[in-house]
């Protein structure tokens, strides 16, 4: 497949790169389909025995699309029900079943994290099983549609960080749990690499088991069970509003709807770098 959004290099150590730099790697609905079908194929490949998802640019991923040209193009050209209904299941589909398959992925998964990380961004990377970060990476995790930071963290710390609403610098969400590594920018991609192939180059079978064993512990404590109820919740308390009257006004901006998210997170300092 030719992908448009992302890019997919097979090999024992895989790559998937989220490919929208002009927009922070912001989370189209092309993106995640053509990311959906990266992870496919490299479950399907024998070759592959890591894959390590990154964001090409400044960011790893700056979260959900709401409303950049491409993406107001796509839902135009595709013309998706609008109704409550309809979003309900456009976005159980988007960010909550395809999320959920990333994380049950059966090959070991490592996001290697620079920039922004927030919003939906973060939920993709907390799909997968390490995160490592940059050490001027920012984490911004929220009650969004897959909702795994009471699992990431303690509860209370959960609560602290949801409720406070600030960026987390990559040496606190490595001390809350959030990211495994934290290394110098200049040897992120150097460092998760070597890491990944130590893991490529051991047996196959056993690396599936241990993934399996941990995600199945998860789940026998609620794992699954309770981010489905929480997407529920979200759906019911702000995920079904019209995504088409939170876009900007104004004229065109290169980074018009990920530079409201983050004006609305009181950094547009920020904003148009």
């Amino acid at each position: 497949m030719t992908f448009e959004e992302i890019e997919y290099r097979p090999g024992p150590v895989a790559r998937i790169t989220l490919n929208r730099p002009e927009f922070r790697n912001a989370l189209s609905r092309v993106l995640l389909e053509e990311l959906d079908v990266a992870f496919r194929e490299a479950q399907g490949d024998e070759s592959v025995r890591v894959v390590v998802l990154d964001g090409r640019g400044a960011s790893f991923s700056a979260g959900h699309d709401l409303g950049s040209p491409p993406e107001v193009a796509d839902r135009e050209s595709h013309g998706f029900p609008n109704d409550r209904l309809g979003r309900y299941v456009r976005q159980r589909e988007l960010f909550f079943d395809k999320t959920l398959r990333w994380r049950d992925f059966p090959k070991p998964t490592i996001a290697m994290v620079q920039g922004y990380c927030i919003f939906g961004g973060w939920m993709v990377a907390s799909a997968m099983d390490l995160v490592f970060a940059s050490s001027d990476a920012q984490f911004l995790p929220s009650h969004g549609q897959y909702f795994s930071l009471p699992w990431d963290v303690m509860g209370r710390k959960a609560k602290e960080i949801l409720f406070d609403g600030a960026f987390l610098t990559a040496a606190q969400a490595q001390e809350f749990g959030l990211v495994n590594r934290v290394f110098p920018s200049e040897s992120l991609e150097q460092e998760t690499l070597a890491f990944a192939e130590k893991v490529a180059a051991r047996d196959p079978l056993t690396v599936r088991a241990i993934k399996f064993s941990v995600n199945q512990a998860q789940d026998a404590a609620g794992y699954t069970t309770s981010l489905r109820a929480a997407f529920h919740t979200q759906m019911m308390t702000a995920g079904l509003e019209d995504l088409r009257g939170r876009r900007p006004a104004g004229g065109p901006r290169r980074l018009e709807a990920v530079d409201q998210a983050l004006r609305e997170r009181a950094v547009s300092e920020h904003a148009d770098d």
